[in-house]
């Protein structure tokens, strides 16, 4: 459904990235779906697939430039090295603006990894109309998270012991003091309940209600 595309970085580098079009066209919203800590690998493709035939142009961003994980370890040895400001305000952002050549409204969304380069991008990526985060936060100053003003809407797992409850809690806490409009929510699941490619922690009604709801926040904050 998707292909390989090229885009340009604010720095003039280049990232590849996989886009996949909706019917509607060029017009549509823009997506940039950001991928867990294991590359940009056939589950986040396939959920590209899925936000273009819900009407959004989905491109992710390659961050590892081709590697793709298969187990954790490596995985986590793929993350540790990313520059994740990089990441946010060069790969992101030029996804972004990719983007904004012909759509008029991005959101930024991801997973895991993924989720916590969202709430970055929504503090450095000026081109971001609204976020999806999925079970991730960044190490960030409370005064920066209090900069975003943009909508956003978070999902966590209970039974995550890397994105714990606390670490939620906390993260509420100091949107709270932020302009954004912003909704989270909290599932009875664990860590990367939406990743259908991992049976051992996907939890099909939570992902389900998860999905709904990002939908229909996105398409009010972008109306």
């Amino acid at each position: 459904m998707g292909e390989m595309v090229q885009f340009k970085r604010p720095d003039g580098k280049t990232c590849p990235g996989y886009l996949a079009a909706p019917k509607a066209g060029s017009g549509a919203p823009g997506f940039v779906c950001v991928q867990e800590w294991w590359g940009v690998n056939e589950q986040i493709k396939k959920t590209a697939d899925r936000l273009a035939g819900e009407g959004y142009r989905a491109l992710v961003p390659d961050l590892f430039r081709g590697k793709i994980a298969k187990a954790a370890d490596e995985a986590s040895h793929l993350m540790a090295n990313l520059n994740f400001p990089d990441a946010a305000e060069q790969d992101i952002r030029g996804a972004a603006q990719y983007l904004k050549q012909s759509s008029k409204k991005v959101v930024v969304g991801g997973f895991c990894m993924g989720g916590a380069l969202t709430i970055l991008a929504a503090v450095r990526v000026p081109e971001m109309d609204a976020g999806a985060c999925f079970y991730g936060l960044p190490e960030l100053p409370a005064a920066e998270i209090k900069k975003i003003k943009i909508p956003l809407t978070c999902h966590f797992a209970n039974q995550d012991g890397w994105i714990t409850p606390a670490k939620v809690n906390d993260f509420e806490a100091v949107m709270k003091e932020s302009k954004s409009e912003f909704e989270i929510y909290r599932y009875d699941a664990q860590h990367a309940f939406m990743n259908e490619a991992r049976p051992e922690v996907y939890d099909a009604a939570s992902a389900k209600l998860a999905w709904e709801r990002t939908l229909k926040f996105l398409k009010k904050a972008l109306a």
